[in-house]
């Protein structure tokens, strides 16, 4: 039996999110479906980070296993002559058998993108999340350097959240601005449940002179998540990498090769 690892890029603009559900279409499903038509067997994935319904993706990594031999281009042009256009697979790597799409990867990066005008775009609809008030990204920035750390993160954490518990490690975020583009760019061993989105969305207060940039601060000390912003819009929210051990050879997404850098 051999394992691969394969990278998806995707919009989640019509889909219920990655995982596989009986009501609604799903990124997961449709992949699956294209992997077992060419392989000619049902075909099982699992990622590394599930996204939610209007979430996109750069670079989710997912694995799967199978007896079945085929040329590498079959697991790539193949497999996306199968997708519709809105799903593609970019790459499959042969990968050791105790390589785990979720359970190897050490840390996973998101970007949220803000269009930032009084107009919103045409062409970026459901690409990004529009604010048509002038958002100062260096006060988004400050603010958001207190929330690295491990913390317990209860006060950007959904309600529906099933974790466990609420402490991750926030290793990185940074937010940077280029034109009318806002980025908040993110990494973290783990996240929970809409944890970057409500970030996102406190931020953007903060960003708008609403709140002071002592507000974070508070809020994560709080842990309290009805004292934070509304949940910010999926369709700013793009997974970038998952991040692996230098052994596994994982390439990985570039942010400066992204389309909205």
């Amino acid at each position: 039996m051999k394992r691969f690892a394969l990278c998806i890029e995707y919009l989640g603009t019509n889909y219920c999110g990655w995982q596989r559900q009986s009501h609604c279409d799903s990124v997961q499903a449709q992949v699956e479906k294209a992997l077992s038509s060419i392989a000619n067997q049902p075909i099982d994935l699992n990622c590394a980070g599930r996204t939610d319904t209007g979430v996109h993706s750069v670079g989710q990594i997912a694995h799967f296993e199978t007896e079945v031999t085929r040329p590498g281009k079959a697991w790539v042009q193949g497999v996306n002559t199968q997708l519709p256009g809105d799903i593609r697979v970019r790459w499959v790597k042969e990968m050791d058998n105790e390589f785990h799409a979720r359970f190897s990867a050490v840390a996973r990066q998101y970007r949220y993108v803000i269009f930032n005008r009084n107009v919103h775009s045409a062409v970026l609809h459901n690409r990004v999340t529009w604010e048509p008030y002038s958002l100062e990204e260096t006060l988004m920035h400050e603010a958001a350097q207190t929330l690295i750390g491990e913390h317990d993160f209860s006060s950007f954490r959904a309600s529906a959240c099933q974790a466990s518990h609420a402490m991750r490690e926030l290793q990185s975020i940074k937010v940077t601005r280029k034109g009318d583009m806002v980025f908040i760019d993110i990494q973290a061993n783990a996240f929970l449940h809409h944890m970057v989105r409500n970030i996102a969305g406190s931020l953007m207060l903060v960003g708008k002179k609403q709140k002071p940039t002592e507000w974070i601060a508070e809020l994560l000390l709080a842990k309290d998540r009805t004292l934070a912003a509304a949940t910010a819009p999926a369709s700013g929210l793009y997974f970038v990498n998952a991040i692996y051990p230098e052994e596994c050879a994982m390439p990985m997404v570039k942010l400066n090769e992204l389309l909205w850098q």
